[in-house]
């Protein structure tokens, strides 16, 4: 087996971003997704035969999915294509420990495995002391950041709020918040630390309503949409593409009186050509 395990890893190294990582992301992109069938034959041959061409058509199929879990810790300073290559080596891993017999699919099952590589490589990385030495303290690095609304510190009902939501005091909440602005030193774990403090994909666990697959779609698909939208809007005349531009893709939005003050024509005219080219984008955007 150490045979299939090394060639394993050299495969896995050949599919990692090391050059353009555009292009990496758009190869991995158009790799096809696997049906429920397809992937349990591959798992089959895998764990039965140790065929390594069945492991590398998993890994090779689920590499998008790496992709999508790294731009999420993007954050952190690092940059991505590493966190890519960390993701990727916990994708080997789950490919490696996956029992397709269970009936579930490996993106369900390789997601924890994959985030619990990124996790240990961003606190490896950060230059803070004892960042998270529990699981408490890591489960407050990894959600602190997003959990925040502004850049300033956090206010005591903000702070009690936070606490309550992930399940810690409001004490390790303002600790934490310390820590992720004071950077002065590495954060090493210790090899033979206790189980308080060591690493497993269990201590990093998702929402169990986060589908990694349906994520990924809303984001290719959330991707489409901007780019038709983008196409669309070149279609209308200037005037019609700033009245849709600053009733509806502004934060802060202007009234059908202040357009028709700038354009010197009536309200109902500017409501008129508005409800126009709404038509032709939805016309454009059906295509």
């Amino acid at each position: 087996m150490t045979t299939a395990v090394a060639k394993f890893n050299h495969d896995l190294a050949l599919a990692g971003p090391v050059g353009s990582l555009d292009a990496y992301i758009q190869g991995v992109g158009a790799v096809p997704v696997l049906t429920k069938e397809d992937e349990q034959a591959l798992a089959h041959r895998f764990r039965e035969n140790e065929d390594l061409e069945a492991a590398r058509d998993l890994v090779m199929a689920h590499l998008r999915f790496v992709v999508h879990i790294a731009k999420g810790y993007t954050g952190y300073g690092l940059p991505l294509n590493d966190l890519i290559q960390e993701g990727n080596v916990g994708l080997m891993k789950a490919v490696k420990r996956f029992d397709p017999d269970y009936g579930v699919r490996l993106v369900s099952f390789a997601v924890h495995w994959i985030r619990a590589e990124i996790h240990e490589f961003v606190l490896k990385n950060w230059r803070i002391v004892k960042v998270a030495t529990t699981k408490a303290q890591r489960k407050l690095f990894f959600n602190l950041r997003k959990k925040k609304k502004t850049l300033s510190w956090l206010s005591a009902a903000e702070t009690r709020a936070i606490a309550e939501d992930l399940g810690v005091s409001a004490k390790e909440v303002t600790e934490m918040e310390k820590r992720l602005y004071s950077r002065d030193a590495i954060f090493d774990p210790v090899p033979d630390a206790d189980d308080e403090r060591t690493f497993t994909p269990a201590a990093y666990l998702p929402n169990p309503d986060a589908d990694p697959a349906k994520q990924v779609e809303t984001a290719d698909w959330n991707e489409n949409a901007i780019r038709r939208m983008t196409s669309a809007l070149n279609i209308l005349d200037d005037r019609s593409r700033r009245i849709i531009e600053e009733r509806w893709l502004t934060e802060k939005k202007m009234t059908l009186h202040e357009l028709a003050a700038e354009y010197s024509i009536s309200a109902e005219r500017i409501r008129q050509l508005e409800v126009n080219a709404i038509k032709k984008l939805r016309n454009a955007m059906a295509v």
